[in-house]
């Protein structure tokens, strides 16, 4: 008897350093990725000239403003937003207890998106000709505002609606598909009646593409998810005790309501932030959190840091690759993160039926 209780300290060490070495191997894998995407593109460069350039001892016009100005900046943009979705769909699940939560399939990046097109069109943000984008908006912080204005809606709806006796989580999915097809039309709404300006800036800016993001609109998306992603790890064990049952949870001492108010209103301020900056980039809040939770299980003082990785090196894997499949064109990263996230999605609903 007594050397079972000594073999518990032993087995929660190998506990904690087997979700720990999945979190450290991410990161380094992370940090090796960033320099090949630093160096593959239309214009390929050496490793050394890519180190030199990152320390200031480029001898080349050229290579700085290859690496410096154009792929640092994106890749960048990639490892910020690949985290912030994937720990705001984490989070998501967590507090509606729904393995299907995400900002695309619950409807609040249609409901951010939608918000940003109408600040486009309605409170006239502006819009300009510069940068790598053919589009770029001038007013980021009406933009941005809009769009957590909107997401906002949609997730006062899901709440409300996770809290109705006898919800199922299909429910709510099938309530996110809802929402998601009604914003959608309200942006078809706002395109109909565009200036052929906006109409392009609009389409232009749907298009989940990192190469837009300057070094300012980095900050400001770092700034948030940076924020955000600290507020949900001080909580991590708040949500452990959600994910065990609202009764539980308050049996604990948690103030589940607060909690998960608080929860959707970060997640969504993250969503809204990176749409409204980055356009949509579908399924990465989805698929992410499930691949680890079936690595290192559902303890979200790990998995919020496995979802920040690697949902950044799941992003910076598919921007890298959106750059090379059709170069010297740049194809959009939404349209891998697509064709990687639908089949997911799908095989997680069969198997949640058949569950």
């Amino acid at each position: 008897m007594h050397s079972d209780h000594g073999n518990v300290p032993e087995e929660y060490k190998r506990y904690l350093a087997w979700k720990t070495l999945v979190v450290v191997a991410c990161a380094l894998a992370l940090a090796g990725f960033l320099l090949l995407s630093l160096c593959v593109g239309a214009a390929g460069l050496p490793l050394g000239d890519v180190l030199a350039s990152l320390l200031g001892q480029s001898a080349s016009p050229r290579v700085d403003a290859i690496v410096r100005g154009i792929r640092l900046p994106q890749a960048l943009a990639a490892m910020v937003a690949g985290g912030g979705l994937a720990v705001a769909g984490a989070v998501m699940q967590a507090i509606l207890r729904n393995p299907l939560g995400s900002p695309f399939t619950l409807g609040i990046s249609h409901a951010a998106a939608f918000g940003a097109a109408f600040s486009v069109m309605a409170l006239d943000s502006g819009l300009m000709t510069s940068g790598q984008s053919a589009v770029n908006i001038t007013s980021p912080y009406v933009t941005t505002v809009s769009a957590f204005l909107a997401s906002l809606v949609a997730s006062g709806i899901i709440i409300a609606i996770s809290r109705t006796r006898g919800t199922r989580p299909e429910t709510m999915v099938l309530a996110g598909v809802a929402l998601g097809a009604l914003f959608t039309a309200g942006t078809m709404f706002l395109q109909y009646f565009a200036t052929d300006v906006q109409l392009s800036a609009m389409v232009f800016w749907t298009f989940g593409d990192t190469a837009r993001a300057s070094w300012t609109e980095l900050g400001l998306m770092s700034f948030a998810t940076l924020g955000c992603t600290l507020y949900f790890l001080a909580n991590s064990w708040n949500y452990n005790a959600i994910d065990a049952g609202d009764e539980t949870a308050r049996g604990l001492g948690v103030r589940v309501e607060r909690v998960r108010i608080v929860g959707m209103l970060l997640a969504s301020l993250v969503t809204a932030v990176l749409i409204a900056f980055l356009g949509i980039i579908g399924f990465v809040g989805l698929v992410v959190p499930h691949m680890f939770r079936r690595v290192i299980g559902a303890d979200h003082r790990f998995l919020l840091p496995a979802s920040l990785v690697g949902g950044a090196l799941l992003l910076l894997v598919s921007d890298t690759a959106a750059r090379l499949v059709m170069a010297p064109h740049l194809l959009p990263v939404s349209v891998l993160t697509a064709f990687l996230g639908a089949p997911t999605f799908l095989y997680l609903i069969v198997r949640g039926r058949r569950s």
